[in-house]
């Protein structure tokens, strides 16, 4: 499901829809550069073996990409910069990922980016029902990691006036001047939220921006 409006409802349908899309437009091998300078190589992005295990199939990974993502992630959609990249991940059933990256111009930069991510994450179930009267949300917050600058870990669960059900984990993580933005969601519940292998995988996408 993952609501829409004009940008949260497509947003909601980012993980699942935008991946969808991206089964029929990918598997292109070169990846779009992302922001870098020159003497140091951009941040990397996680591989498919990195995100949370799926029971029934493997993961898939389209290329990273300059710009913002289409469909934007729910919530915090609008605070991605024309300066970000990203990497849509995808699995043969219900399940997909975003990453998003964005690189500062310097440290406190990024600090006020992270921060502004993880405030509208903070407000994300309001701001959802507030934009689409049809769904109700409810979130949680999973906690802080102790890697590098740390990161902070968001569970969002939506349902619909027409019973559709969706869970999604977010996670903003902070390395220096580089800010990055995990998504993983499937249809289900706080229940089903993969919510110990996607703190691990938040993990390594920070680690992996140095």
């Amino acid at each position: 499901m993952y609501v829409r409006d004009r940008g949260a409802r497509a947003a909601l349908t980012a993980v699942v829809a935008g991946a969808a899309l991206a089964v029929a437009a990918v598997p292109g091998t070169a990846a779009a550069p992302h922001p870098g300078t020159a003497d140091s190589a951009p941040p990397a992005f996680l591989e498919p073996s990195e995100l949370p295990p799926h029971p029934a199939s493997d993961w898939y990974a389209g290329p990273v990409t300059a710009g913002q993502p289409d469909p934007a992630p729910m919530c915090v959609g609008d605070a991605l910069p024309s300066t970000s990249s990203h990497r849509r991940y995808w699995t043969e059933y219900d399940t997909g990922a975003l990453q998003v990256t964005v690189v500062e111009r310097s440290t406190r930069r990024a600090e006020r980016f992270a921060a502004l991510l993880r405030a509208d994450l903070d407000d994300c179930a309001r701001t959802v029902m507030e934009r689409n009267p049809e769904v109700t949300a409810t979130q949680k917050y999973y906690g802080r990691l102790d890697v590098e600058e740390g990161a902070h870990v968001y569970g969002v669960h939506t349902v619909t006036e027409w019973g559709a059900t969706d869970i999604n984990l977010f996670s903003v993580g902070r390395d220096g001047r580089t800010v990055t933005l995990v998504q993983w969601g499937q249809m289900g519940t706080f229940e089903d939220a993969r919510v110990t292998d996607f703190r691990t995988t938040t993990a390594t996408a920070v680690d992996k921006l140095s």
